[in-house]
């Protein structure tokens, strides 16, 4: 059973391989539903719009708030400030964690539901589980970002996050906090890893760092990389999970 909705801004995709009711879904998106009221920079009543008004404290911020800006102070600093939710400005913008950390967290409440095939793809970024019935692995299509026909690698498993960050259809929407300008030489980064918050912005910083990022990629632990530069070139790190297309 798969069913789609447009959430926050964007398509998300919760396919269920051993699920039979559309309803069954519900929770799942109620989740998503949630995560775009409390998040959204959009929503002037959003908690995330009130912090950064001022007229709400972080510290009496939902717990969910709290932990999405303590995780993007860690991984700021864990990525030398290249991953910087207030890179564009003073005001807080975590949506590039919120992604990925609401679908972690919907994968969490498919596994209490009790189920054991999902995918769950929130704007091409995915958390997949189990297999893709009758396929025991799930298998992904990492497309290439200008020729959009091309597929570049194809990753399969039965528990994995993966997580690309690159110009695509968008546009220059990521750059280089310290230089304010988007990055020269990399086309696009894709990470592999257990959890897809984590993944999302370790691509999103990798990617930000341009040619320099294969190098800090090749250092992270548990989690993967391919990268595509400008010249033509594919990196990839020894255990990123790539099968024959």
């Amino acid at each position: 059973m798969v069913r789609v909705e447009q959430i926050m801004g964007m398509p998300v995709v919760v396919d269920a391989r051993d699920v039979d009711d559309a309803a069954a879904h519900e929770p799942i998106f109620d989740w998503f539903r949630f995560v775009d009221r409390t998040f959204s920079t959009y929503l002037a009543d959003s908690e995330i719009s009130r912090v950064n008004r001022g007229e709400l404290s972080p510290a009496d911020a939902h717990a969910d708030v709290r932990e999405v800006l303590a995780r993007c102070d860690e991984l700021r600093a864990e990525t030398k400030g290249f991953f910087d939710v207030r890179a564009a400005g003073g005001d807080a913008d975590p949506t590039g964690l919120v992604k990925g950390w609401s679908v972690d967290r919907a994968a969490a409440i498919a596994d209490e539901l009790g189920w054991r095939n999902y995918a769950i793809n929130a704007g091409g970024d995915m958390r997949f589980r189990g297999g893709a019935l009758p396929e025991p692995a799930w298998r992904v299509g990492i497309q290439h970002p200008s020729q959009r026909r091309q597929v570049v690698a194809v990753v399969a498993g039965d528990d994995l996050a993966v997580a690309t960050s690159g110009a695509y259809a968008r546009g220059d929407h990521v750059f280089d906090p310290h230089t304010r300008c988007p990055p020269e030489g990399v086309l696009s980064v894709t990470i592999t890893g257990p959890e897809l918050a984590t993944a999302d912005a370790y691509a999103t910083a990798a990617f930000a760092m341009g040619v320099d990022g294969p190098a800090w990629t090749a250092r992270l632990r548990r989690y993967e990389a391919l990268t595509l530069l400008a010249d033509g070139r594919s990196l990839r790190t020894p255990g990123f999970p790539t099968v024959p297309a």
